[in-house]
């Protein structure tokens, strides 16, 4: 039987791979900063020693943008030092590493959406730390599969969707950003791609995203739909916000190569968006 560690098992992404292993009937060692830091290379090393994983996946990550352009060095050290460490234990022990980056990685000026031959060009603090990572990842092992995915919603609050719901129970109008695009993407979606990916020796770098694409305005307007929300939803550009962080404007991924290998059509944001709230019990 395969044996996996997951890092960073108390966020949305690790809940959902320790639930999808559950159901599976496989063997899995989950744990999270406090437990085990990755930026701590003995740490890694001991855990990695002590489990002797086939698979580890890298569910940790340091995700607050804005904060990050003031702790750049909390950004490395968790998006830089942690995936090398992990890498480094999975090649001294004969594991395979998972890692997940971001659509952040590229400055929106494409147009269209990315590939994975595109060039990466982050704007912030945040999105270099991630990129950054997938280099010290590559530099380390070549026994890896890197995701880069974006929008991430699943169980817990760090996601867009239980923001806005938070924000819709104290206000009537809620100003939402109508020129920062990208793709939704279920947490269900990441563990079972990933899954069947491992299940087929995939390697390498793909883009890991529902399909279609949508302003972070539509997205708040479709959930407003879905679960009979009765807020008004008025776009607006995102430099009102004056947020700390420049953000890309356009960083939809093209889920084409994935999709490809792997047989499999990926439904489209929309679809997903429905599904996971009415398993919320929030349609009405």
């Amino acid at each position: 039987m395969k044996k996996y560690l997951i890092s960073g098992n108390k966020g949305q992404l690790g809940k959902e791979f320790e639930k999808r292993l559950s159901m599976n009937g496989e063997e899995f060692y989950g744990f999270d900063i406090d437990t085990v830091d990755i930026a701590n290379i003995d740490q890694v090393l001991a855990v990695y020693e002590n489990i002797k994983p086939e698979f580890v996946i890298n569910c940790a990550a340091y995700n607050q943008v804005d904060l990050a352009e003031k702790s750049e060095y909390d950004a490395y050290k968790a998006n830089v030092l942690g995936i090398r460490n992990l890498a480094i234990a999975a090649e001294k022990y004969g594991g395979f590493v998972v890692h997940y980056s971001t659509d952040y990685v590229f400055d929106g000026t494409k147009g269209e959406p990315y590939t994975e031959i595109d060039e990466p060009n982050p704007l912030n603090v945040y999105a270099k730390s991630k990129l950054l990572g997938e280099m010290a990842l590559e530099d380390e092992t070549d026994s890896y599969l890197l995701f880069r995915v974006s929008w991430l919603f699943g169980d817990g609050n760090q996601n867009f969707i239980y923001k806005f719901l938070q924000w819709s129970r104290n206000n009537e109008e809620l100003q939402i950003a109508n020129d920062e695009i990208s793709v939704p993407t279920h947490t269900g979606l990441v563990v079972d791609c990933t899954l069947k990916a491992l299940n087929n020796s995939f390697s390498g770098m793909y883009h890991l995203t529902g399909s279609g694409y949508c302003s972070r305005y539509e997205w708040a307007e479709e959930i407003v739909k879905l679960a009979n929300l009765k807020n008004k939803v008025i776009p607006v550009s995102k430099e009102i916000f004056n947020l700390p962080a420049k953000r890309p404007d356009f960083s939809a991924m093209n889920n084409y190569v994935i999709s490809n290998e792997l047989k499999i059509d990926i439904p489209d944001w929309k679809e997903t968006l429905e599904h996971y709230l009415e398993d919320k019990i929030l349609l009405v």
